[in-house]
């Protein structure tokens, strides 16, 4: 199902490119907007979220840069010391005194006010391995002994991990991701069956063995309920997105960050973005990420070999599953999971990494065949 090798190299896509930047600018902007307020109420600057992303933006781009001239082939080669660093921050983050905790979780590791997130690292990584694993042994994948159970043990490890941080959201993505890159490898539907029986199961156990879980479940089917509590952040999400309208109020007037959503520049900041820009704002930004997927596709099946369709299917298959979860949680259709929205929310590891991730894509696209 994949091409032969043709390592002819051009531009990168200038689409591609385009869709990119596009929604970076949006989310320099939103995260200015959204965050200006508490901003200048916590720090007295508030100009202090908005200066931040820059940073985080001009070393994404200085990185994506970088990257996109490196070809994807490199990190074939490097895939097991990628994955091997990736489990050493997995681990130190448990480590008390090296994992700082926030918001319950303990996902970050580093000093004072520079912070990394190992998980966001793992994402990539893991598909970066995974992609390599499965171009090498393709035609075991139908075996569920040789090729199928073998491929989930290397996913489902950095899963617990995770788990034990806990960070539920970013384990889904994760282990969705991988399952787009091994049902693209061939691998059986009958197989994914009992995977899925066995998911349902396991994810049920995940939910009850944690009280939070079991509120924030309660909380999406009765935010109101307990409206101060695990309801409050669904409830001003949905104030915030039903007075936009059609138009919106405008850039800037939103009346939901004025501290009733909470830290709006992060998971929440789609739910500002309706406010100010309305449902034809709304529409555009998710118009971008459509373009962006069919583009992504694009680019990963016209690559010239088996590992470069994997990992280009991976990263794509990443960022829009991240989308299509975080806008998920903030219109109501699914419990809060913590997911930032990929190119708009504030986060040094998520953009930086995204802008990595894409800078791979988009080295792909310059042996590809559009």
């Amino acid at each position: 199902m994949f091409k032969s090798k043709n390592r002819s190299q051009h531009a990168p896509d200038l689409f591609l490119t385009i869709l990119i930047f596009a929604l970076l600018l949006i989310g320099v902007v939103m995260v200015y907007s959204s965050s200006a307020i508490w901003a200048d109420y916590k720090f007295g600057d508030s100009f202090y979220f908005a200066k931040r992303q820059l940073l985080f933006a001009g070393l994404g781009i200085a990185a994506m840069m970088l990257v996109m001239n490196i070809p994807y082939s490199t990190w074939q080669k490097y895939a097991k010391p990628i994955i091997i660093i990736c489990f050493i921050l997995l681990l130190a983050v448990l480590i008390p005194g090296v994992g700082m905790v926030r918001g319950g979780a303990r996902s970050w590791i580093g000093v004072g006010a520079f912070s990394i997130q190992p998980s966001e690292f793992m994402k990539l990584g893991l598909i970066i391995f995974l992609a390599s694993h499965l171009a090498n042994n393709q035609k075991y994948i139908t075996s569920f002994k040789k090729g199928f159970f073998p491929t989930l043990l290397l996913v489902f490890v950095p899963f617990g991990f995770i788990m034990l941080q806990p960070d539920l959201g970013t384990g889904v993505v994760l282990v969705m991701t991988c399952m787009i890159m091994i049902f693209v490898a061939g691998a059986r539907i009958s197989h994914f069956v009992g995977l899925g029986i066995l998911g349902v199961a396991g994810f049920l156990g995940l939910i009850i063995s944690a009280p939070y879980r079991i509120n924030r479940i309660t909380a999406f089917l009765n935010p109101w309920e307990d409206p101060l509590g695990n309801g409050f952040q669904i409830i001003q999400s949905l104030y915030a997105i039903g007075p936009g309208g059609l138009m919106g109020m405008g850039l800037g007037q939103s009346l939901q960050k004025f501290f009733y959503l909470p830290e709006p520049q992060t998971d929440f900041i789609f739910a500002i973005l309706a406010e100010e820009l309305g449902f034809i704002g709304g529409t555009f930004v998710l118009l971008l990420f459509l373009l962006l997927l069919w583009r992504g596709i694009r680019v990963a099946l016209a690559a010239p070999d088996a590992y470069g369709s994997l990992l280009g299917l991976g990263i794509i298959g990443m960022i829009s599953l991240q989308v299509m979860i975080n806008i998920s949680v903030v219109i109501g259709l699914i419990p809060v999971t913590g997911i930032t929205l990929p190119f708009l929310s504030y986060g040094g590891s998520s953009l930086t990494l995204t802008l990595c991730s894409v800078g791979v894509l988009l080295n792909i696209s310059r042996y590809a065949k559009l």
